[in-house]
């Protein structure tokens, strides 16, 4: 179970270093053919507000690869539900006020992540 929890941490940290990516450096290129539902007049504006969110998914990645590399099993469990846990409130927000979509790409991943962790 140890191991399985380990993957499904990597794969929310994946997720989180890509959104950093998408948000911080490819916003105005990349970020018009993933965000389709926002208008292509928005991004140039908007390139400081992602890169900031970005910036907050990178927070993200980094607390859950921390957690990774922590030798006390307790301390790196609590770490890890922390971060996941983060991960699954920023999921629900941006499924009440954004897209249900974000609650199934961040959401499940973190509620896996914590399921898998408490399993450990």
């Amino acid at each position: 179970m140890e191991i399985l929890s380990k993957i499904s941490i990597v794969i929310v940290v994946l997720l989180h270093i890509y959104f950093l990516w998408l948000e911080m450096f490819v916003w105005t290129t990349t970020g018009k053919k993933v965000f389709k539902t926002l208008p292509e007049h928005l991004f140039e504006p908007t390139k400081t507000l992602a890169a900031n969110q970005g910036l907050y998914n990178g927070f993200l990645a980094a607390g859950l690869l921390w957690s990774l590399f922590i030798s006390d099993a307790i301390w790196s469990k609590n770490i890890a539900f922390f971060f996941l846990g983060c991960v699954l409130v920023a999921a629900l927000y941006g499924w009440y006020s954004v897209s249900k979509k974000i609650f199934f790409v961040q959401g499940i991943p973190a509620i896996i992540g914590i399921v898998l962790v408490f399993l450990r």
